[in-house]
């Protein structure tokens, strides 16, 4: 050992350069991307990508793409300024939900301005491919039509062969359900109320039996002051009622917490749908506001794991390097 020093720490030095970009190309760190695509949602495609939607912080609503969930390019956006929905005059286009329904995509999306909770409203643009170009079928609701306040952050589910939309904010949450092809509420159908007044940026995702009802409470859009936590809830029962694991009721705000700050992301909220790699493993989107540049809501990606049948994320925090997900 004496005899070859330089000889071993050129060793060394050849092994580390050889084996650290080898582990390292199985990790990735977040945010996946370090600027603002808030509330996002993905989809897989049949062209090997996933589509990723998110709200107008770019305008008219972006749509990236990815083959690994992790490198995400920007397409387009789903509207120009000509084929921008309009139904709720100066408002945004927020929190996107994108499904495959029948043989199209459809978007649905919220229309808002801050401030105007009776009038703003859920719209429907449809396209025959991820990528677009969607045409805007308009509203289909509005606040004070519907009768509920707050209408926004729209979330599509099939189940048992029927069709439901899942919305609200901060003024319960409700489902309806609506036509086979997803476009309208059903004839005689009213909103049927399924959580309290803590949640917005609804999921429920279906598993062995349970709906997991995921939401998001706090406050979104403070940059560095916010508090969004992402919380869970289940149920037997579509419609609920959903528990916390004490048996308490999301109707009167209880819940599990899934995802909470850390030193170095807060306001950690609005996930996407989950999504799974070919070893089995669960994956989610939300977004978050990083301490060191909180300037917008960056795009965030961890593991969903399951324990006693309730889902964790890993420290229930962000994490900042984790191994990809496998596709």
């Amino acid at each position: 050992m004496k005899k070859y020093p330089f000889l071993l720490l050129f060793s060394l030095a050849f092994y580390f350069s050889v084996s650290a970009p080898k582990s390292e190309k199985n990790r990735y760190r977040n945010p996946v991307v370090n600027y603002s695509l808030p509330d996002p949602s993905v989809i897989e495609g049949n062209d090997g990508y996933y589509y990723l939607y998110a709200t107008e912080d770019i305008h008219n609503l972006p749509i990236y793409r990815s083959k690994d969930l992790i490198h995400w390019e920007m397409v387009c956006t789903a509207f120009t300024d000509q084929t921008r929905p309009d139904f709720e005059p100066g408002g945004g286009l927020w929190a996107p939900d994108i499904n495959k329904i029948n043989d199209r995509y459809v978007l649905y999306y919220s229309m808002s301005k801050w401030g105007g909770e009776w009038t703003c409203g859920i719209g429907r643009a449809i396209a025959d491919m991820p990528s677009g170009p969607f045409k805007d079928l308009g509203m289909l609701f509005r606040s004070n039509e519907i009768r509920v306040q707050n209408s926004i952050d729209p979330f599509y589910l099939e189940d048992n062969g029927k069709k439901y939309l899942f919305w609200g904010s901060f003024r319960g949450i409700y489902g309806i359900e609506l036509t086979d092809d997803g476009l309208s509420v059903k004839k005689g159908e009213k909103p049927r109320q399924i959580a309290g007044t803590a949640y917005e940026g609804t999921y429920i995702h279906k598993r062995n039996g349970y709906y997991y009802l995921f939401a998001s409470t706090g406050t979104c859009c403070e940059g560095i002051k916010s508090t969004y936590t992402t919380v869970v809830g289940r149920s037997k029962n579509l419609f609920g009622p959903y528990v916390n694991k004490q048996g308490q009721s999301m109707m009167e705000n209880h819940h599990e917490i899934l995802i909470h700050k850390n030193d170095t992301f807060v306001g950690t909220g609005h996930n996407s749908e989950i999504i799974t790699d070919k070893t089995g493993k669960n994956w989610i989107f939300y977004h978050a506001v990083s301490t060191k540049n909180p300037r917008g809501r960056v795009l965030m990606l961890d593991k969903i794991e399951w324990k006693n049948e309730w889902p964790i994320v890993p420290k229930s925090s962000p994490s900042l390097k984790s191994k990809k997900p496998i596709l």
